[in-house]
């Protein structure tokens, strides 16, 4: 899937809400919490991690493009 940017940069639980992976703020926190979520395939720990154009965001078998 793709998430089309519309700012410099979004924050990994809120790119995990908005393309519905998640479907609260908790439940993206717990993905990040629990190791479930790599960012350019490195395991990423940190919620608020910025997510840019680019960056691939792999969690429960999805794949987000951002472009």
């Amino acid at each position: 899937m793709e998430h089309q940017l519309k700012g410099e940069f979004i924050e990994l639980i809120k790119l995990l809400k908005f393309t519905g992976i998640a479907s609260t703020g908790g439940e993206a926190k717990v993905l990040v919490d629990q190791g479930e979520v790599k960012v350019n395939g490195q395991l990423e720990n940190r919620k608020r991690y910025k997510v840019r154009k680019g960056d691939k965001i792999e969690a429960r078998g999805e794949v987000i493009t951002v472009i």
